[in-house]
């Protein structure tokens, strides 16, 4: 909502688990923001940079920010913490429903992908990734289970489930990105 906790721990984490398997910056942009944007150019919350940096993401630079037509536009996967927030978007950019996921529902999809040999581009690996989701949720809504709790104003514990979901998440994805280059 505010892009002050779920979604910065979302991007860093996923950053670092590519640059983990060797990807680089040049491979990925990964970028969050908030639907609700009352956190614009704040950094990330100190609980939330706490279980980034234990996990091996780095925190400098981030400033929040709120979710615009063109950030939606520019992406081609889209992840949201909660089922709302897809119906954000898709009020934003109807045309984003294929690439648009609750996070815990792209988690959960893309276990049963499994992508051609032959891709070695990450983006290709990306974009082959995000189609074969969205044909295996064959207009399933999204599970309640798939979102990510608050973790706002909640204990550091708290904090570290919500990470510990995003990382079951982030993991993988980095994975079917970049483990083909090693």
């Amino acid at each position: 909502m505010g892009n002050i906790c779920r979604s910065p721990m979302a991007e860093r984490l996923l950053v670092a688990d590519a640059l983990a398997l060797g990807g680089t910056a040049d491979d990925l942009y990964v970028h969050g923001a908030g639907v609700g944007g009352w956190h614009a150019g704040e950094p990330m919350d100190a609980q939330a940079a706490r279980q980034v940096v234990a996990r091996g993401g780095d925190v400098a630079g981030f400033k929040a920010r709120k979710l615009l037509a063109e950030h939606v536009d520019a992406s081609d996967l889209v992840l949201t913490a909660t089922i709302e927030q897809v119906d954000y978007v898709a009020e934003l950019r109807p045309d984003a429903s294929a690439r648009t996921f609750v996070f815990g529902e792209f988690g959960r999809l893309i276990r049963d992908v499994r992508l051609p040999g032959d891709l070695a581009d990450p983006y290709a690996r990306g974009v082959a990734l995000v189609e074969a989701a969205d044909r295996l949720r064959a207009g399933e809504p999204a599970r309640d289970s798939d979102e990510l709790d608050d973790p706002w104003g909640r204990p550091d514990s708290y904090f570290s489930r919500v990470a510990d979901e995003i990382h079951a998440t982030t993991r993988p994805l980095a994975q079917a990105l970049f483990a083909r280059q090693r």
